[in-house]
């Protein structure tokens, strides 16, 4: 199964590589496929990409890259080697940056398919937040306004809520929209602003779900990701 026709990618948020290569095989019947972020790009480093590929799931390498954009050409093409699907590059950075990503991960890849997701607006803010950091826009016009520069840069898709879900698709459909703070009804949102369930997202037009500690830290992961596709195709 893949991505094609199961939009559960799971946040593989663990810390050592032995387990989210036991929870990817465990999962790989059931999900479509993996996310890994920080956490394990920190802890067991990008060759770790490498082995998770081989589970035979998209692999989805959140490093929400932001820097100059030769910096970035260089780290997308590194990553691209490594077999990542796709690749996270904040928006904020511009279009410069977005387009040395896109050439930089397509340079690592190859002849494999391989896409930049622009990150629009973390759901970790709400727009009390989000007002903080010095922006006048709400999230629905940040999204709008960085959608296009994803475009305009050749991204294959965004990061965004679902609550921005709407936006992305009037000013930029051609992009794939990929939305995280994905909780089945009765879990905690945890440190996410704006949530949604997975049938939720999927009704406002979300082409991937990332789900993560709904499946995760569930006491049945696969169990736990079962439902939550049987919930989406309902």
């Amino acid at each position: 199964m893949s991505s094609a026709d199961n939009p559960i990618l799971v946040a593989l948020d663990v810390d050592r590589a032995e387990e989210a290569l036991r929870l990817a095989h465990d999962l790989a019947p059931v999900v479509g496929g993996f996310k890994i972020g920080l956490e394990l790009l920190m802890g067991p480093g990008p060759a770790f990409i490498g082995p998770l590929t081989e589970v035979g799931l998209p692999v989805f390498v959140d490093a929400k890259l932001h820097d100059i954009p030769n910096t970035v050409h260089r780290a997308a093409r590194q990553i691209g080697r490594w077999g990542a699907r796709w690749l996270t590059v904040h928006a904020a950075g511009g279009t410069a940056m977005l387009g040395a990503a896109v050439e930089g991960l397509e340079d690592g890849a190859g002849a494999r398919l391989a896409g930049i997701l622009a990150v629009t607006v973390l759901t970790s803010l709400d727009e009390a937040e989000l007002a903080k950091t010095g922006t006048p826009l709400s999230s629905g016009k940040l999204t709008a306004r960085r959608a296009r520069l994803a475009a305009e840069a050749g991204c294959e898709g965004v990061i965004c809520s679902v609550r921005e879900l709407g936006v992305v698709g009037d000013v930029a459909p051609g992009l794939l929209r990929v939305t995280p703070g994905i909780r089945p009804e009765g879990v905690d949102a945890h440190d996410q602003a704006r949530v949604a369930t997975p049938a939720e997202a999927r009704q406002r037009g979300a082409d991937l779900l990332v789900v993560g500690r709904a499946i995760t830290r569930a006491p049945d992961p696969v169990r736990a990701a079962a439902s939550i596709l049987a919930g989406v195709r309902s």
